[in-house]
């Protein structure tokens, strides 16, 4: 009998740890959705466009979206300046930064600071948290994917960052709903290896 009730004890703490396990991941995954839809394009110090694959200098679809909609905002008057961010892999000519810079002045934006550090998410925004406090900066506007918004703008605020996100509409990642949900499962998966590991679970010179 003892063995009998041990045995449905610990099924109950499994069932349990499932029940709770299916909750984190489902509640992550409706907050990485919920803040996708989200706009907030309140004044701010910086525009900052989130780096993406680069081809000598020539960004990809992906990354000239972003940059598309962070010309939007400039032209908004949202903020004086936009700062693009994201280094370069070894044998590369140029950076994210430096690519999406010369994209943004070829547009005709004027106050366009290239970070050149980093080869994820969180390595890019500690270099602009450190470029932010020397400029006495301290808001700014995050241009990436949607699905990218929340993990991108919890790391900002975490570095000491007052940011909010305001993603582009456009590109690769929104085209189809199967490419929206495996970027939603992505996107799930490294908001979570973040919370719990204190860092990115991407990287190379075409992370986000």
């Amino acid at each position: 009998m003892p063995l009998l009730l041990l045995s449905k004890t610990v099924r109950r703490v499994l069932a349990g740890l499932v029940v709770l396990v299916v909750l984190v991941v489902g509640g992550t995954a409706a907050s990485v959705w919920w803040v996708a839809r989200s706009d907030d394009r309140r004044p701010s110090d910086v525009i900052v466009v989130l780096g993406a694959s680069q081809y000598d200098g020539r960004p990809s679809s992906v990354f000239e979206a972003r940059l598309e909609h962070a010309q939007e905002l400039y032209d908004e008057g949202v903020a004086p300046r936009v700062v693009t961010v994201g280094g370069g892999a070894p044998g590369d000519r140029t950076t994210e930064a430096a690519a999406g810079k010369a994209y943004l002045e070829g547009q005709g934006v004027d106050e366009v600071l290239a970070v050149e550090e980093g080869r994820d998410t969180l390595q890019s925004l500690r270099a602009l948290a450190e470029e932010m406090d020397a400029q006495g900066w301290s808001t700014a506007v995050l241009v990436t994917d949607p699905w990218h918004s929340l993990r991108s703008r919890r790391m900002a605020n975490d570095l000491g960052i007052d940011a909010v996100t305001s993603p582009t509409r456009q590109g690769p990642s929104v085209r189809t709903r199967g490419t929206q949900a495996r970027y939603i499962a992505r996107e799930t998966a490294g908001y979570l290896f973040y919370r719990v590991f204190g860092a990115s679970s991407d990287a190379g010179p075409d992370a986000a």
